[in-house]
């Protein structure tokens, strides 16, 4: 390890530190601070051109997954400088994770998937229920022609979101902040799952212990959609620390019901 990276990490190290400690309140009932402090700087340590970035900026992303309850050593979120700046974004597993931890009504299960040429989906609507039927070919590698995601509550209800290939590829192209990025060209599958889980969980009502649990969720996304005057009007709970994220070498009570914000 160069001294150039073994400064950078000790000092992000102290800065994130001392973030956690001050942002105590605001984090998830079950958080572990030494042991998210611990699988940080593991990662850190195996991420390329970390030693070019600002510790402050480093800490600062990092406490985004902290407000979350995501782990980044788990991979359930990354930290990924793209395009000179460094971006924070969840992982499908971190959607599914966050889904169930904040829903307001509990979640049985909820899952994504991606449709095939020769699978066979349909949606419909019986005795007033809404059904959902998929049926894949086994080992089917075939062109993917769109994706479904699905969310059962306890109570007996569900809600699921649709979306063919290129309407996925349309937000894509107009919202995402990388669309060139290693999620979208070395593992599409996983990107149209997590786009459509994305849109799904949207609709999901969430009950957050904080804003700054309620901010990091709504920069989570790998989407970047246009901000109503209300969004643009609040304060940054993030003003005070700074903005980081790291690469992957292989994305009182508030609620929040919902909707893609801006998207038409």
């Amino acid at each position: 390890m160069s001294d150039k990276k073994e400064l950078v990490l000790k000092e992000t190290h102290s800065r994130l530190n001392q973030l956690l400690a001050t942002k105590m309140e605001a984090m998830p009932k079950d958080f572990n601070q030494t042991r998210f402090l611990q699988n940080c700087m593991t990662v850190l340590q195996d991420t390329k051109g970390i030693e070019n970035c600002h510790p402050v900026s480093i800490a600062r992303t990092l406490l985004k997954g902290a407000f979350l309850g995501l782990d980044f050593f788990q991979r359930e979120c990354y930290a990924i400088p793209y395009g000179g700046e460094l971006q924070f974004q969840t992982d499908y597993k971190g959607e599914t994770k966050m889904a169930k931890k904040y829903s307001i009504r509990d979640i049985k299960d909820i899952y994504a998937k991606v449709v095939r040429k020769g699978d066979e989906f349909k949606e419909e609507i019986v005795a007033g229920q809404q059904v959902v039927d998929f049926k894949p070919l086994p080992f089917n590698d075939a062109e993917i022609i769109g994706a479904f995601a699905v969310v059962l509550y306890q109570d007996g209800g569900m809600e699921y979101e649709t979306m063919s290939t290129k309407q996925i590829e349309g937000i894509r192209d107009n919202f995402s902040k990388m669309k060139n990025g290693l999620m979208w060209t070395k593992t599409p599958e996983e990107a149209y799952k997590k786009t459509v889980l994305r849109r799904l969980t949207k609709k999901i009502e969430k009950d957050f212990a904080s804003i700054d649990q309620a901010k990091a969720y709504e920069e989570s996304s790998d989407m970047q959609f246009k901000q109503d005057e209300q969004k643009q009007d609040a304060k940054d709970p993030f003003a005070d620390a700074v903005d980081v994220e790291f690469t992957e070498e292989t994305e009182g009570q508030v609620r929040l019901d919902g909707e893609v914000d801006g998207a038409k």
